[in-house]
C-alpha cells in the first residue's frame, strides 16, 4: 500500500487553474499515463490509461468541488487507486496544486515518478516553466 504527495506552485490565479483542471477533457494534457478521458455524465469519466505498462480501459469517477478548489478521482480496481487534488491560492496571482495518490501497490517509483511527471507537465501548460516532459 502506497499514499503518495507532490506539490508545485503555478503563476496562475486559482480560479483559472481550478477550472482548467476541473475540465475533464483536458486530464490527458497533463496527467501521465492517461490517453482519453471523457464525461459520461455526472462524475462518472470514460478513461483509457497506460499506468506502468498495463493499459485500462473503462470508467472512472472524478467529483470537482468548486468552492474547495479540489478535486477528488478513482477507479473501481484492485488496486484501490484513488487520490485528491487542491488548489490554494498564494496571494492573488499565483497557486499552489497539491496531488495526493492512493494505491494498493506498493511500487513506488514508478508512482512518484508519474506523479512528479503530472505535475511538471501542468506546470509547464499553466505558466510556461518546470521541466520539459519526458518521453
Amino acid at each position: 500500500m502506497g499514499d503518495y504527495e507532490h506539490t508545485t506552485d503555478v503563476r496562475r490565479p486559482p480560479e483559472e487553474v481550478f477550472a482548467y483542471l476541473a475540465d475533464v477533457e483536458h486530464l490527458p494534457e497533463y496527467f501521465s499515463g492517461l490517453e482519453k478521458a471523457w464525461s459520461n455524465g455526472g462524475e462518472e469519466v470514460g478513461v483509457v490509461a497506460n499506468v506502468e505498462g498495463e493499459r485500462y480501459e473503462g470508467t472512472a469517477w472524478m467529483h470537482a468541488d468548486p468552492d474547495a478548489k479540489s478535486l477528488r478521482w478513482g477507479a473501481e480496481r484492485s488496486s484501490g487507486y484513488h487520490g485528491e487534488l487542491f488548489v490554494t491560492g498564494i496571494g492573488d496571482e499565483d497557486s499552489r496544486v497539491t496531488v495526493t495518490l492512493h494505491t494498493e501497490r506498493a511500487d513506488g517509483p514508478g508512482i512518484r515518478a508519474g506523479l512528479e511527471q503530472t505535475l511538471a507537465d501542468l506546470k509547464r501548460i499553466l505558466d510556461g516553466s518546470g521541466t520539459e516532459r519526458v518521453g
